[in-house]
């Protein structure tokens, strides 16, 4: 248990600091290969009446390998010495966390906005986000950047903190293959409207309940800025239930409401509208400075829950040697 702490402290400490260097291939690389293989394979022996049922493959094969290939490298690390495993370890458990890259994405945008180079900025936000951005204001990319860095606040760094806690590196990994599977396969269209329902499925409720602690974090994080953390608390209770995802509101409304700026709308994709609830009350325009705040709203969220898992695992530890 105490080796936990300082593997999951050295996590996040590595994320904070180094992040994901480029020059380093991330793991979620190969778990797109992989899904990518498994696809092509599927499509090819499979017939349409069929691809509900093979879509349960996904989850079996990536989230359930993903998780033991972890394991038995750990495994074997540790039988060289114990130092080598935790090491790698943390740095394992670092790469499912994205505090830095998400707040790097953030901030680039509010820089170039502060800086007027709407351009630059419209094509920042295209890397982060799958809407057009082409013709965007500087408020709809204000808009963009606030809701890709509140709603990534549980998939990017609170879920992988919740399950490294729980089951170290191998859980935090499984949980980062089921979310990569979210995000390549748990379309609600046409091609992966069968294919891709257990990715989709799986990755809600693997993020179910750090959403909801994230939601709780929120309102206590906006106390403590000086935001309206009663406003927060408020819209989350309202609104958040209308995001097309069961857990990315809880983020989403919850900056809304600190904030006292609205969220949702009319997004493009391949210019076509798509019409998303809207969440909060529009008290005043929103300006490139939110993205900033949203990000230090998110540096906190994940410092207290990073505190917060920290004391868990200490707590079990003393519940156990009594």
């Amino acid at each position: 248990m105490l080796t936990r702490v300082y593997v999951l402290l050295a996590a996040y400490i590595i994320d904070r600091i180094i992040g994901d260097p480029r020059w380093l291939t991330h793991p979620v690389v190969y778990m797109g290969r992989v899904i990518t293989w498994l696809e092509g394979k599927i499509r090819s022996r499979v017939q349409e009446e069929g691809l509900k049922r093979a879509g349960l493959l996904f989850p079996i094969v990536l989230v359930a390998g993903s998780f033991a290939v972890v394991w038995t490298l750990l495994a074997l690390l540790y039988k060289v010495h114990p130092w080598l495993a935790w090491g790698v370890e943390a740095w394992l458990i670092s790469t499912t966390i994205a505090t830095k890259g998400l707040a790097e994405a953030g901030m680039d945008i509010y820089r170039l906005l502060r800086q007027e180079k709407i351009e630059d900025a419209r094509h920042a936000l295209s890397m982060v986000v799958g809407r057009d951005t082409a013709f965007l204001s500087d408020r709809e990319v204000s808009r963009g950047a606030v809701e890709t860095v509140a709603e990534n606040i549980v998939d990017a760094i609170i879920s992988p903190l919740f399950y490294a806690a729980i089951g170290g590196a191998p859980l935090a990994m499984a949980y980062r293959a089921a979310n990569t599977l979210d995000s390549m396969v748990g379309y609600k269209n046409e091609k992966y409207h069968n294919l891709g329902w257990a990715s989709a499925r799986f990755d809600d409720v693997a993020n179910y309940i750090p959403a909801r602690l994230s939601a709780l974090l929120l309102v206590f994080v906006s106390w403590i800025l000086r935001l309206d953390w009663r406003r927060c608390a408020m819209i989350i209770l309202r609104d958040a239930r209308r995001h097309p995802s069961p857990n990315s509101g809880f983020t989403e409304a919850g900056v809304a409401g600190a904030l006292g700026i609205q969220l949702g709308g009319t997004n493009y994709y391949q210019g076509i509208p798509s019409n998303r609830a809207k969440m909060g009350d529009e008290l005043r325009p929103i300006v490139p400075k939110d993205i900033k705040e949203t990000v230090t709203i998110m540096h906190w969220v994940s410092f207290f829950f990073l505190l917060a898992c920290l004391t868990g695992i200490l707590l079990i530890e003393s519940i156990y040697c009594i």
